[in-house]
């Protein structure tokens, strides 16, 4: 468990710096919020990150423990992640409040899913489906 945790941090590496957050940002669509998520992650940009995270003790400790492995990365690595592109492969609607975005990196070359949940007309990533899934169907 603690290995998939630590592999799945590590593409992308999802992060925050502080627990401060920027001005609301917001996303028009489920995968505008995934896409401006990762993206701000593989820049290293804690609080764009955390802006767009859906905020929870479990998702928070997620960020916790992603920001100090982050840490750990060599600065050509940080680099290689701010010079990757996001590709998206697909996008199931759950229902009309809930999608799972595939995607990848174009550095790491690893397809994972991230939930995205509409509150409070805002759509914001759960990083909890992508890293406390027990397998890969996501069924818990």
């Amino acid at each position: 468990m603690k290995s998939k945790i630590y592999g799945l941090l590590f593409v992308p590496a999802f992060f925050i710096s502080c627990s401060e957050q920027k001005s609301n940002p917001s996303s028009d669509s489920d995968v505008d919020a995934a896409r401006n998520f990762i993206r701000a992650s593989l820049n290293n940009d804690f609080r764009e990150a955390q802006a767009y995270l859906l905020p929870d003790s479990a998702n928070a400790e997620l960020l916790r423990l992603a920001e100090e492995r982050r840490a750990t990365l060599s600065r050509e690595e940080n680099i290689n992640y701010r010079q990757s592109s996001i590709v998206i492969y697909d996008t199931r609607k759950i229902d009309d409040s809930t999608s799972i975005i595939t995607y990848d990196n174009s550095y790491k070359k690893a397809k994972n899913d991230l939930r995205v949940v509409r509150r409070n007309g805002q759509w914001l990533v759960d990083l909890k489906y992508t890293l406390l899934r027990s397998d890969s169907t996501g069924k818990r």
